[in-house]
C-alpha cells in the first residue's frame, strides 16, 4: 500500500484501515493466534499514522491525542531536511543468572569454569533452537553470589523465550558440572525490563543513534521556531532539568514514542521503560540545529511473540523493514522526530494548545 496515491488525509486513513483490517470484527485473533491464557477479548488501542520517514510510514498505536500529529511534523522537519542518518550496532538479547556459592575458593572455581567453556555454552544452545548463537560472556560476584550475564544472537526475533530456554540448558550443565547451585535464572542482572546503566554501558539488543540537521528555513516554515530558542530548551530540559532530577533518561520522550510503535507492532511492552534510557543532544551550528538521539538499549525484532498477531503483522508490513535491524533503524528515526517536534513545540509555547486541539474526548 503506498499511502501517497491517496490525496486526502481521509482517503489515507480509511486505506489504512482496510489495510490493516483494524474493525473490530477483525482485529481480534484467534486463541491459538494470540496465545494468551484465560483469553476474554482484545484491547483496542487507537492506530495512527506517520511519515514519511527516510521513505517509510509507521504505524502509532497511542491514547494520547496529539502524539500522532507530533511525531509527523518531525518527520516532515526530518524529511524537509534532507532526511535522517542513522548507525545501528546488533548487541543482542540477553539472561543473566545467579549462582551460590560456599566460599570464595568455590567462587573461583566458578569463574574459572565460566570463562574457559564459552564454546561449550554455545553448542549447548544451539541445540535449543537453530537461530540462536552465544556472543558474548560476562560474570561479576559479590559475597557468596555470583552473577552471569549471557549474551545471544537471535537473529530477527527479539528472543527473551529463546535465550531464556537456552540459558536454562547452560545452567543445568554448570550445575551438574561444578555442583554450584542457580538460585535464579533471572538475576537482574541482564538487566531485562528495567532501567540499568549497565544497560546503557554494555548495550542490550539493538544500539542505535539518529542525527538531522535542520535549516533555519525548516525551523521556521514547520517547526515554527529558531535553533536558538530548541536548543535553550534542549539544554534546560534534557541535560539540566534530567539532572537535577536524578533521571536516568536525558531525553524529551523516548518512552512516548517508543511505546507507540512498539504497541503498533506487536513488540513486547515490558521492554519500554529501559528502552527509553537515552540521550538527546542537540548543537547550534550558526542558525541552523544539530540534534541526535541515542538509544543503547533497544529490545525488538520482526518475528515472534506479538509481532505474528494479524493487526501487528499488517503494522509492520506497511512500514516494510526487511528484519530487526531495519526496524531498529526505523524506530531510531521516528524517535528523533519525537524529540524534534515536542522540543519546537515547548520552544514556540504551543504543547498546551496542541493538547487542547487533540486531546481525547475533545
Amino acid at each position: 500500500m503506498n499511502l501517497r496515491d491517496y490525496k486526502t488525509a481521509e482517503d489515507r486513513r480509511k486505506a489504512f484501515e482496510k489495510e490493516l483490517g483494524i474493525c473490530l470484527e477483525n482485529i481480534g485473533a484467534t486463541t491459538e493466534e494470540a496465545r494468551i491464557e484465560n483469553r476474554i477479548g482484545a484491547t483496542h488501542v487507537p492506530m495512527g499514522i506517520a511519515g514519511p520517514l527516510n521513505g517509510k510510514y509507521i504505524p502509532l498505536a497511542t491514547t494520547e491525542g496529539a502524539l500522532v500529529a507530533s511525531i509527523s511534523r518531525g518527520c516532515k522537519a526530518i524529511t524537509g531536511s534532507g532526511g535522517a542518518t542513522v548507525s545501528v550496532v546488533k548487541i543482542g538479547a540477553t539472561r543473566g543468572p545467579v549462582f551460590k556459592v560456599k566460599n570464595l575458593s568455590e567462587n573461583s572455581t566458578l569463574y574459572e569454569f565460566i570463562t574457559k567453556n564459552k564454546k561449550t555454552f554455545n553448542v549447548l544452545a544451539q541445540k535449543t533452537s537453530g537461530h540462536i548463537t552465544l556472543t558474548d560472556v560476562y560474570t561479576n560476584s559479590v559475597g557468596l553470589y555470583r552473577f552471569v550475564r549471557f549474551t545471544f544472537d537471535t537473529q530477527d526475533a527479539m528472543g527473551m523465550n529463546m535465550v531464556t530456554i537456552a540459558t536454562q540448558k547452560i545452567v543445568e550443565f554448570i550445575e551438574k558440572q561444578t555442583g554450584v547451585r542457580c538460585v535464579s535464572l533471572a538475576g537482574n542482572f541482564d538487566v531485562d525490563k528495567k532501567p540499568s546503566w549497565f544497560n546503557v554501558t554494555h548495550g542490550r539488543g539493538f544500539e542505535v543513534w539518529a542525527e538531522a540537521v535542520m535549516p533555519q528555513k525548516v525551523l521556521h516554515d514547520v517547526l515554527k521556531t529558531t535553533a536558538q530558542k530548541m536548543y535553550e530548551v534542549w539544554l534546560a530540559k534534557c541535560m539540566i532539568g534530567s539532572a537535577i532530577a536524578g533521571s536516568m533518561a536525558f531525553n524529551a520522550q523516548f518512552a512516548n514514542v517508543i511505546a507507540a510503535v512498539f504497541l503498533a507492532t506487536g513488540q513486547d511492552a515490558g521492554h519500554i521503560g529501559e528502552c527509553s534510557v537515552g540521550m538527546t543532544t542537540a548543537e547550534m551550528k550558526k542558525d541552523d540545529l544539530y540534534i541526535s538521539v541515542y538509544i543503547p538499549d533497544l529490545m525488538v525484532g520482526t518475528v515472534g511473540g506479538g509481532t505474528g498477531l494479524a493487526t501487528q503483522k499488517e503494522a509492520l508490513s506497511i512500514i516494510g523493514a526487511k528484519n530487526s535491524r531495519e526496524f531498529a533503524e526505523v524506530v531510531a528515526g521516528v524517535v528523533l522526530a519525537g524529540e524534534i517536534s515536542l522540543l519546537a513545540s515547548l520552544s514556540e509555547g504551543t504543547i498546551a494548545k496542541a493538547h487542547q486541539r487533540y486531546g481525547r474526548n475533545r
